[in-house]
């Protein structure tokens, strides 16, 4: 029992690193995708514009406030003993998706989902695949 308890802790925080590495990963190379889209034959002033509001918007990803919903869905999951891929997959397409809706939440009414927010989205999703394969199959 101790062993197994100890095993945990030391597997949990590992899988939620390379599940934070992977929804990394695909942010930036599905970001870096969507913003060569967005401004394949704009003019000048209107790319730097997107650009910086891309910016802005993808800044959210790296601050702490994203880490808070996806530790709650790892929490969750481990404490509840949830097993089921479905729950991690959709839990951290959730947390991430999050982030650009609770930021623009006083500011509009309007909750559409941003092209940022589906960078996030799907990188979420990435990163609970990540963490059901490495440690969420054992909970």
């Amino acid at each position: 029992m101790f062993w197994k308890t100890l095993g945990r802790l030391v597997l949990v925080p590992i899988a939620f690193l390379l599940a934070t590495a992977a929804a990394g990963f695909v942010a930036v190379t599905l970001g870096l995708e969507r913003i060569t889209h967005a401004v394949h034959g704009q003019e000048a002033p209107e790319i730097v514009e997107q650009g910086f509001d891309f910016l802005w918007q993808g800044s959210l990803l790296a601050s702490g406030a994203s880490i808070l919903p996806a530790l709650a869905v790892v929490i969750i999951g481990e404490v509840a003993r949830i097993r089921s891929w479905l729950y991690y997959v959709i839990g951290g397409g959730i947390a991430l998706a999050a982030i650009p809706l609770l930021a623009r939440l006083g500011a509009a009414s309007d909750l559409t989902l941003t092209p940022v927010g589906q960078v996030l989205a799907t990188a979420g999703f990435a990163g609970g695949l990540v963490y059901w394969l490495v440690a969420g199959r054992t909970a």
